[in-house]
Formats: C-alpha cells, sequence, structure tokens
C-alpha cells in the first residue's frame, strides 16, 4: 500500500477542540477516517514547533489519501502537507527507468 507522511498544524479552533477533546480523541478519530478508507495508521505522534502532529499513514492508493485529506482540510481545524514515501526498491526501480529530458539551454 501506498505509505504517506502527514504533518498538520492546529487551527486556533483545532487547538480548542484538541484541549477539550484530548489526544485519545483525535487518535480515535484518524483511525476511524483512516480505516473507513481502508488504510492503517502505522504511527501518530504530537508535536510541537511548526508542526503539532506528524503521522504515517498507508493507504490503498493515492486517491484515498486524497480523500482523507480533502475532508480533513474542509474543517478547517487543521493545515496538512502530504508527502507520499517511497521504500528503497521503489527508488531502485525508478533510477532504472529511462527518461527523455532536455535541460534548458542544453
Amino acid at each position: 500500500m501506498p505509505k504517506f507522511l502527514i504533518q498538520a498544524t492546529y487551527t486556533r479552533d483545532g487547538a480548542k477542540g484538541l484541549l477539550e477533546e484530548g489526544a485519545s480523541s483525535r487518535s480515535a478519530a484518524v483511525d476511524q477516517v483512516v480505516t473507513g478508507l481502508g488504510g492503517t495508521v502505522e504511527a501518530m505522534y504530537f508535536a510541537f514547533g511548526e508542526d503539532d502532529i506528524v503521522l504515517i499513514l498507508d493507504f490503498p492508493d493515492p486517491v484515498s489519501m486524497a480523500a482523507a485529506s480533502l475532508t480533513v482540510k474542509a474543517s478547517g481545524a487543521l493545515r496538512t502537507r502530504a508527502t507520499p514515501l517511497l521504500t528503497l526498491d521503489e527508488i531502485d526501480e525508478a533510477a532504472r527507468r529511462e527518461v527523455a529530458f532536455r535541460a534548458p539551454g542544453a
């Protein structure tokens, strides 16, 4: 399954909700969204600094990840970034593929 790194920052309203409901409640909400789309939560950590929460998620396909992302962003409670994660084998395969490319000015 495709794997994604999610980095998120709570908005003011999202942080208020976290303070009211607690971290366990948010973990259950994340798990419900991800498993409802056929995925799994590999890791979930709260942090401080630029990001408030960091997750590693597996989804059956990128469209499922997009569906989750759109729904969460539409809530207005979080600003998120999703980064696709690739295995070493996937990068090796990519490195073997021929790509026709001409650099600008070359």
